[in-house]
């Protein structure tokens, strides 16, 4: 985006992600502090980005890194397809815009694994309030006048109000805000849209900050290796126009590529499994065990009706549809497809809820892969505290090559009895209330599918993702940690990961918005500055 490059910057980010924005944004707002911004992908000046309803037309674009898991034993021999955003704003490019922190436990449990008490829930929660300009006003959870604006949805399908409605007739409580006082219970999501259009890291935090001259942005530029000297990072490589290219860091590298990109990064630049670095051709720089270790993700169960009568988002780009959306920013198009949400427990001894819910007004089968076919209801049953782990690793010292991704998935029968009481819950809920009046048959996994080994089975054949990766470069003191709580990776000056990949544990929850806080907390650390007490104070 910028003409003239300079090799020697104060801060050079990788990524223009959910955190690169963000990060690049805090970080330049100290006019002294010179900051240049890579971006592997393109411009995020598409419809397809704007349009809400319109996210799953951005996958498997050149605008996605469109990686696909290892072939994984729990599901079969299947690979999954995971969508990761390539472009300005990254994956809150193309996500479904829901905006949810996670449990106060899974803060409270980040703290205590790192021991530092910085990253509990009552530190994080003023980075929380001050990202946010929440349409509902400020209160103890919630913030005004940030950078990311929070709204209810504009236009909500009337079987979103029918699941809640039955979702209480079925005994779940009310919960009109899943990051207030407390997550669980039923109720819609709020969004990260500005008047009914999507509202990414880069609309929120990037775009305002282009015109800053210490600011430099670069897109079409894959980073290639993190150079090293004297156990520092000094810069990095990157390729851009056919050329590679080298720029300097006097401060600090940052690397904001995700927990697929990040540690593949490393990797490629000899910092990580010396024996895995070596079997790949990559010379080691500094022998770090646990890079790329610790995958999870959030796997996904869908369970898909029929509907007796009423329309679905089938047909949300009809012509009546493109009409609203452009006059008004309204009607089926600004739908983020999962509209409401529910977190419950698949035990009741668990101290908090496994089990999201993402309940959508149309059919969401194969990940999107092939367009809906008919008017039909969808709840997707996520297990959300997942004990399988897996990895991402290298196929070749080539940084133009696909990391292999193995999600691990069902590796821990409990992440499969989970989802199986998941599906049951899912239809014991859809079998009363109004809802049930909406429902006709269940098309998946379908109304024979009873026993529990038929159900476990029909998990391993239909389970999808909610892609949801973290942990490859997981935080802590430990051995096998990558970066220290202060997400300097451990042994080595200069360098630090701020992403998704840096989570110690995967939140019960989408994570955009605690990707968007980590880079937050990033920003202060690196500017040596606490929060501001403003945001601290509780009512």
């Amino acid at each position: 985006m910028s003409a003239e490059v300079r090799d020697e910057f104060d801060v050079v980010v990788v990524g223009a992600g959910s955190a690169g924005c963000a990060l690049a944004a805090r970080l330049t707002e100290d006019p002294s502090v010179r900051v240049l911004l890579l971006e592997a992908g393109g411009s995020d000046d598409v419809l397809e980005v704007q349009i809400p309803a319109a996210l799953y037309k951005v996958w498997r674009t050149r605008r996605d890194w469109n990686y696909t898991t290892e072939p994984q034993p729990g599901l079969g021999g299947r690979g999954l397809f995971w969508p990761r955003g390539k472009l300005l704003g990254g994956s809150s490019s193309i996500n479904a815009m829901i905006y949810v922190r996670g449990a106060a436990a899974d803060y409270d449990e980040w703290a205590r694994l790192t021991g530092d008490p910085s990253w509990s829930y009552e530190s994080v929660l003023p980075l929380f309030r001050r990202m946010e300009d929440n349409a509902r006003g400020a209160d103890r959870f919630h913030g005004v006048g940030g950078p990311l604006r929070v709204e209810d949805l504009r236009s909500p399908h009337p079987w979103t109000r029918a699941v809640v409605e039955s979702a209480v007739a079925a005994g779940y409580p009310r919960n009109d805000d899943f990051n207030g006082a407390a997550q669980e219970g039923v109720g819609q999501y709020q969004v990260t849209q500005r008047r009914g259009r999507r509202w990414s890291a880069a609309d929120a935090y990037l775009r305002p900050a282009l015109g800053r001259p210490n600011l430099t942005v670069l897109t079409g530029a894959l980073t290639t290796r993190v150079l090293v000297s004297g156990g520092r990072a000094t810069g990095v490589e990157y390729r851009r126009g056919g050329r590679t290219h080298t720029a300097h860091a006097a401060g600090e590298v940052v690397l904001c590529g995700g927990a697929v990109n990040s540690p593949q990064l490393l990797m490629l630049s000899g910092i990580g499994p010396g024996a895995h670095l070596r079997e790949v051709g990559v010379d080691v720089v500094h022998d770090l065990p646990g890079v790329g270790g610790g995958l999870q993700d959030h796997p996904l169960v869908p369970v898909v009706w029929d509907v007796r009568s009423g329309r679905s988002l089938l047909r949300a780009e009809s012509p009546s549809g493109y009409a609203q959306w452009f006059g008004a920013r309204r009607g089926p198009l600004s739908s983020n497809l999962a509209e409401a949400g529910l977190f419950t427990r698949s035990r009741p001894d668990l101290d908090q809820p496994d089990l999201q819910y993402h309940f959508l007004p149309v059919k969401f089968w194969r990940q999107a892969e092939v367009d809906p076919d008919v008017d039909a209801f969808t709840a997707a049953a996520v297990l959300v505290h997942v004990h399988s782990r897996g990895s991402v690793r290298l196929r070749s010292a080539d940084p133009t090559w696909a990391p292999a991704i193995d999600a691990g998935y069902l590796t821990d029968e409990r992440d499969l009895d989970a989802l199986v009481t998941g599906v049951e819950k899912a239809r014991e809920l859809a079998s009363v209330g109004p809802l049930a009046q909406v429902l006709a048959a269940e098309w998946s996994p379908g109304g024979t599918v009873r026993t529990a080994d038929a159900l476990r089975a029909k998990v391993r054949e239909t389970l999808e993702s909610l892609y949801h990766p973290v942990s490859s470069c997981r935080m802590g003191v430990d051995d096998s940690a990558v970066v220290d709580p202060q997400l300097r990776v451990h042994g080595l000056d200069g360098l630090r990961v701020v992403d998704a990949s840096v989570m110690p544990t995967l939140v019960r929850g989408n994570t955009n918005a605690p990707t968007i806080m980590i880079a937050e907390r990033a920003a202060d650390l690196m500017a040596g500055r606490t929060v501001d007490p403003v945001f601290a104070a509780t009512a």
